[in-house]
């Protein structure tokens, strides 16, 4: 069922197009130019829900399902697939396949499910892009949270990797096998949970509408155009910084860095676990969220 082909005025005051999805497990909401594919966890209560911004671009939001799923007991947990990719609307023209139209997509998924404010989560990629969406749409967010993404660019990662000798080891060690476990031993600290992890990926939809050639010929814009330590300074919130201990895709310096410049921030380091600690971790790293939702907002 193509959600474009289904309408309806919900609750009266909410204009709002949402097809359900076939499989039960979400639903297909009309942003405009796009449909995205939503999926919602947890009971929807008296407080705001939590909005997630995945990474990639290249993947859909079903790789965060281990990390959400704990948090979905007490809390309202809303994803959704980035136009592109997963099972969100495709074959747009290609120049629509920017990160300020990720931004645009989820302040109006944002209207359109009647939320008004949200706590916002990004994830890698999507920290990025979430930065991005409180620099321009301050009203809606409540709280922020940075999970496993940084504020700098990638050259300043590349200090820290070029000394960790276990990272390096990993690194060489995917390669000689031509990249078939597709960095899950990079992303995965504990290699006894790699296998895990990869079966997970192989699971998900590989394609996707976003290049990396566009990328890497640098006709991708900034996911955060503006200086993330000024936006983040001036938004005025409460902001988590989430991080694995032993990240080597965003070294944990970095998150210790932006947090040295947010003194107001909070910083949560999740002990011997990599970029994917919600994966390795996934109450540890929940109860982080759990907890920093759950303080008193001034």
């Amino acid at each position: 069922m193509d959600a474009g082909d289904v309408h309806g005025n919900i609750d009266g005051n909410m204009d709002r197009d949402i097809a359900g999805d076939m499989d039960g497990e979400g639903e297909f909401v009309d942003v405009g130019e796009v449909s995205l594919y939503v999926r919602q966890l947890g009971e929807r209560g008296q407080g705001p829900p939590l909005v997630v911004i995945h990474g990639g671009p290249d993947v859909g939001h079903a790789y965060l399902l281990p990390g959400f799923e704990p948090l979905a007991r007490d809390h309202h947990v809303v994803l959704f697939d980035f136009r592109g990719c997963g099972r969100s609307g495709r074959n747009l023209p290609e120049d629509r396949y920017q990160p300020e139209y990720v931004v645009e997509d989820t302040h109006r998924l944002i209207d359109r499910l009647g939320f008004g404010q949200v706590d916002l989560l990004g994830f890698s990629t999507g920290g990025r892009a979430a930065m991005h969406f409180v620099d321009k749409h301050p009203d809606q967010v409540r709280r922020l949270i940075l999970a496993s993404t940084t504020a700098y660019p990638s050259a300043d990662s590349e200090p820290y990797l070029a000394d960790w000798a276990e990272y390096q080891r990993r690194r060489r060690a995917e390669e000689a096998e031509g990249w078939v476990r597709r960095n899950s031993t990079i992303f995965v600290w504990d290699l006894d949970l790699a296998p895990a992890y990869l079966a997970m990926l192989n699971e998900l939809d590989p394609t996707s509408d976003w290049s990396w050639e566009r990328y890497v010929d640098g006709r991708m814009h900034p996911w955060c155009p503006g200086d993330p330590e000024h936006i983040l300074r001036a938004c005025g919130k409460p902001i988590l910084i989430l991080h694995g201990e032993k990240d080597m895709g965003f070294p944990v310096q970095l998150a210790h860095r932006l947090h040295a410049v947010l003194p107001d921030s909070e910083l949560a380091i999740v002990p011997e676990a990599a970029h994917m600690c919600h994966f390795e971790k996934p109450d540890v790293w929940s109860q982080h969220i759990r907890e920093f939702l759950g303080r008193a907002v001034d």
